[in-house]
C-alpha cells in the first residue's frame, strides 16, 4: 500500500533524497537576480504590481528582496515579527495515550523539533509575510530502514509559480516547463502561504502593502541628501572692490565655488568672503516628518503597532506594545505550525512509522503576557478576607520555584505579635488565669469567646454578599480585580468593630476584677 502526503498524492522513496529545485548559473532558475528597485518610479511599481496580479510575480518578488535589503526599518521590523516566532521552544503533542503515539511524538521532538536547523527553518517559511508565499525544500537523509532530515534548505520563490487555471497549485520553474512549471514532488517540500488576507496567495504578501509607503519614503531620502548638500553648509558670499576686473570677478567666483571642498582659498585683499547661516530654510523637517510617517505606516502593518519600533512612545506603552502585537504573533505562530505539521510531520511519520489514524502536532504555543503585579496586589487583598490560595501558583506567577525542604529561604509567616507589656490588662488577664489554674478561669475566658463567635453567622454572610457583589457579573480576572474596591466598602466592619470592643471590655474588666 501506497504511502499518502497531506495532499492525498503517493510518496515517491526514491525521488525523496535528490534535489528538486537546485537553482544554477545558467537555465531557468538562475541564482543571479537583476534589480527592480533601482531607479523605480510610480509608474514602473504600478507595472509590477499589475504584473503580480496576472500571475507574473519575478519582479515583485525581486522588490521585495530588496525592500528589506534596502531600508534598515522595514528589515527591523520584518526581523522582529520573524524571531518572535523562531524563538519559541517547539513542543510535540502525542495523537494518542498509547505507547506506541508517545513514541512517536518522541521521535518527531527528537528528529525535527530539536534539529539544529529548525530555528532557521522557521524564519525561512515565515519569508512568506514579505513576499506572499515560501518554499523549503527537504533534505531527506535515508538511515537504515529510518528517515531522517539532513537539512531544511529555503528556495527562491522566483523559481516558482502558481497554475494559471486556479491561482492556487504552486509548481517549479523548469526548463522543461517554463511557463506553467512542474508538479511538486510529494513530501518533498513545505510550502507556506501568509494569510495577511483573503484570496490569491501572491496578492496577499504585506511587501504590496507597503510597498508604496516604501517608494515614496526613497524619494524623499534622495530629496532630503539633496536638500543637506545645498542647505548644509553656510552661504558663501563674495564681495569685490569697485575697481575689480572682470578675471577678479572670476577669480572671486571660483574660490567662492570651491571653498566648501578646498576647505582654503586665497584672494587680494580688495576681496572677502562672509559665510551666513540661514534661519528661514526649515525643509529638513518636512523630510523628516514624511520618512517618519512613512516608517510608522510600515510598522502598522508589520507589527499592528508602532510604540517599539518608533520613537516617540514612552517606556510604558512600549512595555504594554510589546515587539508584534499578541494576537498577530499567535495567528503566525498557529499558521507556521500547521504548515510543519501538514507537510514535514506528517510526511515524517508516514515514512516511519506508517498511516496513522491521528497524527502529532507540533506547536509553538505564545504565553500572553500577563500583570505579576496586578495578579499578586489581586490576591493579597483577597487573602485579607479569608480566601486561600496555593503558594506555588503565585510563585510561578513571579518566576519563582517552590522551594525543597531543607534549602534556605527569603521570607515566611509573620512572626508572632511581641508579648505586651507588664500593665497591659490583657497580659495581666493572661498570667493571672495561667496562674490560678482553677476551673473557673478558663470557663471565664472562654465564655468571652463564645459570646464574641454569637454573631459569626451574619458576620460570614454579610462578607460573603460583599464578595458576591464582585464576583457576580465580572467577566475576567482583571475586572474582578477592579472590583475589589467596591466590594472591600461592603465588608461589616461596623459588627466586627463592636464585637471586638465587647470583648475587649470584658476581658478588661476581668482583669480589673481579678487583680483587685
Amino acid at each position: 500500500m501506497a504511502l499518502l502526503d497531506a495532499y492525498g498524492r503517493p510518496i515517491r522513496p526514491q525521488q525523496l533524497t535528490r534535489p528538486q529545485a537546485e537553482p544554477g548559473m545558467t537555465g531557468i532558475r538562475q541564482i543571479w537576480n537583476g534589480s527592480t528597485a533601482s531607479g523605480l518610479t510610480p509608474q514602473r511599481m504600478a507595472a509590477i504590481l499589475r504584473a503580480c496580479d496576472q500571475g507574473d510575480m519575478h519582479e515583485f518578488l525581486t522588490l521585495a528582496e530588496e525592500m528589506e535589503e534596502r531600508d534598515a526599518h522595514y528589515q527591523s521590523v520584518m526581523g522582529t515579527r520573524k524571531r518572535v516566532i523562531s524563538g519559541i521552544t517547539p513542543i510535540v503533542v502525542p495523537g494518542g495515550k498509547d505507547a506506541q503515539s508517545k513514541k512517536i511524538a518522541d521521535a518527531v521532538q527528537r528528529e525535527i523539533a530539536e534539529h539544529d536547523g529548525f530555528p532557521d527553518m522557521v524564519e525561512d517559511l515565515l519569508d512568506a509575510l514579505g513576499k506572499s508565499f515560501s518554499v523549503v525544500e527537504l533534505d531527506w537523509l535515508r538511515e537504515g530502514r529510518g528517515w531522517s532530515f539532513a537539512e531544511f534548505i529555503r528556495r527562491d520563490q522566483r523559481h516558482f509559480t502558481f497554475d494559471r487555471a486556479t491561482g492556487r497549485e504552486l509548481r517549479m520553474l523548469d526548463e522543461a516547463a517554463p511557463v506553467d512549471g512542474l508538479t511538486l514532488e510529494p513530501a518533498k517540500f513545505a510550502i507556506h502561504r501568509a494569510r495577511i488576507k483573503s484570496g490569491l496567495t501572491y496578492r496577499g504578501g504585506l511587501a504590496r502593502v507597503v510597498s508604496f509607503a516604501w517608494m515614496c519614503k526613497q524619494y524623499t531620502m534622495k530629496d532630503w541628501i539633496a536638500f543637506i548638500e545645498t542647505y548644509g553648509l553656510p552661504l558663501r558670499l563674495g564681495r569685490y572692490g569697485p575697481e575689480a576686473t572682470v578675471d577678479d570677478v572670476r577669480k572671486l567666483f571660483m574660490a567662492v565655488a570651491n571653498i566648501g571642498t578646498d576647505a582654503a582659498a586665497v584672494l587680494p585683499k580688495s576681496m572677502e568672503i562672509e559665510f551666513q547661516n540661514g534661519t528661514a530654510v526649515t525643509g529638513d523637517r518636512l523630510f523628516e516628518n514624511f520618512a517618519r510617517w512613512a516608517d510608522e505606516q510600515i510598522s502598522k502593518a508589520v507589527l499592528g503597532q508602532t510604540m517599539t519600533a518608533d520613537s516617540g512612545s514612552s517606556e510604558a506603552q512600549a512595555k504594554v506594545h510589546n515587539d508584534v502585537r499578541h494576537d498577530i504573533a499567535v495567528s503566525d505562530a498557529r499558521a507556521v505550525s500547521g504548515t510543519i505539521n501538514r507537510d514535514i510531520v506528517r510526511a515524517y511519520v508516514a515514512l516511519n512509522f506508517g498511516e496513522q489514524d491521528i497524527y502529532p502536532r507540533l506547536r509553538l504555543v505564545i504565553e500572553e503576557p500577563e500583570d505579576a503585579k496586578a495578579k499578586v496586589d489581586g490576591a493579597v487583598a483577597l487573602a485579607g478576607i479569608g480566601v486561600t490560595f496555593r503558594a506555588s501558583e503565585l510563585r510561578r506567577t513571579l518566576g519563582y520555584s517552590d522551594p525543597e525542604p531543607g534549602e534556605e529561604v527569603v521570607g515566611g509567616p509573620p512572626a508572632p505579635p511581641a508579648p505586651p507589656k507588664d500593665g497591659d490588662a490583657l497580659n495581666r488577664l493572661r498570667q493571672t488565669l495561667l496562674a490560678l489554674n482553677t476551673p473557673t478561669a478558663p470557663d471565664t475566658a472562654d465564655q468571652i469567646t463564645d459570646e464574641a463567635l454569637e454573631d459569626w453567622e451574619d458576620l460570614a454572610n454579610q462578607m460573603q454578599s460583599a464578595i458576591a457583589t464582585a464576583v457576580d457579573g465580572a467577566q475576567s480576572y482583571e475586572e474582578l480585580l477592579a472590583r475589589l474596591p467596591e466590594a472591600l466598602s461592603l465588608m461589616p466592619t461596623s459588627l466586627t468593630v463592636e464585637t471586638l470592643v465587647k470583648g475587649l471590655f470584658k476581658a478588661r474588666a476581668l482583669g480589673d476584677r481579678v487583680d483587685g
